[in-house]
């Protein structure tokens, strides 16, 4: 309930909280429906890349044990969660943007802490992520995935996870440094690796050095959890991480997502 302080009225610091979160998220989904060119641009590029990568593997593409899964098939959880990707990196950019209007200023000396900065950036940045990445789940009868055979609870879990986190992790980097250029530079370096190596474009090794990178890389779990999904909760042989299972990879996701809220807290308030 609000307090009466000085003939002033006070709202307890839980609604400023709240109040300051929602604000950011109503932005983010404002941009999101009013700029379509980075709608059509998340969207364009992963579909063109499944559609020419794909339909050029598909000839030599052969995955021990599952014979019947051609490429155009095994790729396109890894480029479900590409469009994750690229949404995270368009969408946290607006932080910078944000610093440069003013409107982050704004923010900063609300009621609100910086913890509700980053967690309502974090949100909103993660439900045009999720949004997007829905949009293309449309495509997914043309992979061979019978919508009404996706394992959807576990899907929009897995996503959800993948979306918040990658956000958290964008702001973080968005709130480092003040250059939308040097933005795009350092997030591509940082997450386009991890996507390469994550089993989405070919499967993990049993061994080696890759094997330790695919086992270590958060990313992975997230393809592996969402190509489980559509598969109806299991995996054609080959297709997922060693040792992996729905608990391991929800599991590996939620824990992603509380470091990267808890780095973004951090680098939020060492950064001022």
């Amino acid at each position: 309930m609000e307090q009466v302080v000085a003939g002033q009225r006070v709202r307890p610091a839980l609604a400023e909280e709240l109040s300051t979160i929602g604000v950011l998220v109503r932005r983010d989904l404002m941009r999101f429906v009013r700029e379509r060119s980075r709608v059509v641009g998340a969207l364009v590029q992963p579909l063109i890349f499944w559609l020419v990568i794909g339909s050029g593997m598909s000839g030599t593409f052969v995955l021990p044990g599952a014979g019947d899964v051609d490429y155009l098939e095994y790729f396109y959880p890894g480029v479900v969660v590409m469009v994750v990707l690229f949404t995270a990196i368009f969408t946290t950019m607006s932080v910078i943007e944000d610093r440069h209007s003013g409107f982050l200023q704004a923010v900063l000396v609300a009621p609100g802490s910086r913890f509700s900065v980053v967690l309502g950036k974090s949100l909103g940045a993660g439900t045009v992520a999720l949004s997007q990445s829905a949009l293309f789940l449309a495509l997914a009868p043309l992979a061979g995935f019978s919508l009404s055979e996706i394992n959807w609870p576990l899907l929009l879990g897995a996503l959800s996870l993948a979306c918040f986190s990658l956000c958290a992790l964008g702001f973080s980097v968005a709130w480092w440094l003040d250059s939308t250029a040097g933005y795009h530079v350092v997030m591509s370096l940082l997450l386009l690796p991890m996507w390469i190596v994550s089993g989405a474009m070919f499967p993990a090794p049993d061994g080696g050095v890759m094997a330790w990178a695919a086992r270590l890389n958060p990313m992975g779990y997230a393809v592996s959890a969402v190509r489980r999904a559509l598969y109806q909760g299991g995996l054609p042989e080959g297709t997922g991480l060693w040792a992996s299972s729905t608990l391991v990879e929800m599991g590996v996701l939620v824990g992603f997502s509380l470091l990267a809220l808890a780095w973004s807290v951090h680098i939020c308030y060492r950064l001022r």
